[in-house]
């Protein structure tokens, strides 16, 4: 799954340091609805057995790295898979701040719904975003996700409760 500027790539042992770095980022645990660290043991258990089966696992976690520098810059995720109603979720990070807004999130998400709608043959997509995260709900809106819903004050902050937007993309 690869375009001029960006590769999604399968996990690769060495990213137990990004991944380490990227999951203990306290400041990303509110969109990732986390509370507490992870073990490096824990994050190199989970690396040994990425190369299951979205089918398997019920979820994949891929790379998105620059091409031609070869610098992972961020992860696009599917979670949450449902092989009988053929739906997944979908979460992105772009979690170098030197390289967002420059699109590469915008194209890593591209590429993954062509990957879901034409090799794994879902019907629809789905995302979570948190109603003060304006910049992704304009991603996912600009590659023709529709907002489908909105739960009240559903995640609790330290500023107050926040509003979260539920959005889709329904394949056909």
């Amino acid at each position: 799954m690869k375009s001029e500027k960006i590769k999604l790539r399968a996990l690769e042992p060495e990213d137990l340091e990004l991944l380490y770095e990227w999951e203990n980022n306290d400041s990303y645990w509110v969109i990732s609805n986390t509370v507490a660290p992870f073990s490096k043991y824990t994050l190199k258990r989970y690396l040994e057995n990425s190369h299951k089966s979205i089918f398997e696992t019920g979820q994949l976690r891929l790379m998105i790295e620059l091409v031609p520098e070869k610098k992972t810059i961020g992860t696009i995720d599917l979670f949450d898979f449902d092989p009988f109603h053929m739906r997944a979720g979908v979460g992105i990070l772009i979690a170098d701040d030197a390289e967002r807004r420059k699109g590469y999130a915008s194209m890593a998400l591209k590429r993954l719904i062509d990957y879901c709608f034409t090799t794994l043959q879902l019907h629809q997509l789905y995302c979570n975003i948190l109603a003060n995260n304006s910049e992704s709900m304009e991603l996912f809106k600009k590659q023709g996700f529709i907002q489908s819903g909105i739960r009240k004050e559903w995640i609790k902050t330290s500023e107050g409760y926040l509003d979260e937007y539920m959005f889709q993309l329904i394949n056909g």
